[in-house]
């Protein structure tokens, strides 16, 4: 990160166990969530600098988590999120895209958002005439305040 620098990264299949935040060297912090060690979990790692600037972090499940900072009067919105593969249940793949649109309908209009994720090929919502070779969460076009 350092190298590249990357000054805020989303993570996925951190597959770490609980609901924290520490220093992981080199001047950076990872904020993270997971239930299960050898499944999912998410995060965020930002630079050192940025951790006194987070007002907020929301760990909604392994898969969605968001983080609010404070920079330069600038209120930004981080969400790290990791959708299920194609094999997973259609319940799990749903239960992700609507945590999603609850983190993404709690912010306020006006502020930032940034989301990094890995979507495991799904983006959205909606195969209408590409049904063999699409899941129903191919395209979308946004959410009720358009923030997609």
């Amino acid at each position: 990160m350092e190298r590249r620098k990357v000054d805020i990264l989303c993570v996925q299949e951190t597959r770490w166990k609980g609901s924290k935040a520490h220093s992981i060297g080199a001047g950076f912090k990872l904020f993270y969530y997971g239930v299960a060690s050898k499944r999912n979990g998410v995060g965020v790692v930002l630079k050192e600098e940025f951790v006194r600037n987070v007002l907020d972090v929301k760990r909604v499940s392994d898969r969605v988590m968001s983080l609010k900072l404070e920079i330069e009067g600038v209120m930004l919105n981080v969400v790290s999120g990791y959708a299920p593969q194609v094999g997973c249940e259609l319940e799990e793949k749903e239960r992700f895209w609507s945590e999603l649109d609850e983190v993404m309908e709690s912010i306020p209009t006006g502020e930032r958002v940034v989301i990094g994720a890995d979507f495991n090929g799904h983006v959205g919502e909606g195969n209408a005439g590409d049904e063999e070779v699409m899941g129903k969460f191919g395209v979308r076009k946004g959410t009720l305040k358009d923030r997609w």
